[in-house]
């Protein structure tokens, strides 16, 4: 997901940006990120029953960094490593204004280790926020490009709601109840020098 999952001050008029205000909250800090991968990690062992035939992959860009915490967080826990990859899902957004726009610009799913497959395991898909659904809708379209999983399961680290498809995460970090004026910011220490998650309020003055 971008960093700003929400549809935030776009399409407003310089009246209405006017007369608004803009708060900030932090709701989760690096304390807090870091327990709910660590419940994250546990439930995922708990629900396969280990790491057998299991692979995460994380959606570009934050998804991938969770992804590999995540990973790293289950060898602690269970003495073994789990692959885990990275996935682009730029060509199968249904949000580009044609199809000639994405011409070019195939699947990238990068493995590590480098051979390992997702057909035939339990993949593990990852990303930062859920919101309409719509990326991961992208994300299961690539992935089935790639091979058939056994089956896919969905981790996120904070849900808000407003679903447009019928999808549900198997695994969340923190349901955010929101409006769809406001925005869920995630922040890594991998690509924005810091962890945490704040919301964007909007408000009229």
């Amino acid at each position: 997901m971008y960093p700003n999952t929400g549809p935030g001050l776009k399409g407003t008029s310089p009246e209405e940006a006017g007369s608004m205000s803009i708060e900030t909250h932090v709701l989760m800090d690096e304390i807090a990120i870091r327990r709910a991968l660590t419940r994250i990690a546990h439930e995922i062992l708990e629900k396969n029953k280990g790491i057998d035939d299991c692979v995460l992959v994380g959606i570009r860009t934050r998804g991938v960094h969770l992804a590999q915490r995540l990973a790293e967080k289950i060898a602690e826990i269970e003495g073994a490593p789990i692959p885990w990859g990275e996935l682009d899902v730029t060509a199968y957004r249904d949000d580009r204004s044609s199809v000639a726009e994405a011409k070019g610009n195939g699947k990238e799913l990068l493995m590590n280790p480098a051979d390992v497959s997702v057909h035939d395991k339990k993949v593990i898909l990852f990303d930062d926020v859920l919101y309409t659904g719509r990326t991961i809708r992208a994300a299961m379209d690539a992935l089935m490009d790639c091979g058939r999983p056994q089956m896919i399961q969905l981790a996120v680290l904070a849900d808000r709601g407003h679903r447009e498809l019928p999808i549900r995460p198997d695994y969340i970090g923190k349901n955010i109840p929101t409006s769809k004026s406001e925005e869920i910011v995630v922040a890594l220490q991998e690509t924005d020098g810091k962890d945490e998650v704040t919301i964007i309020q909007n408000r009229g003055e």
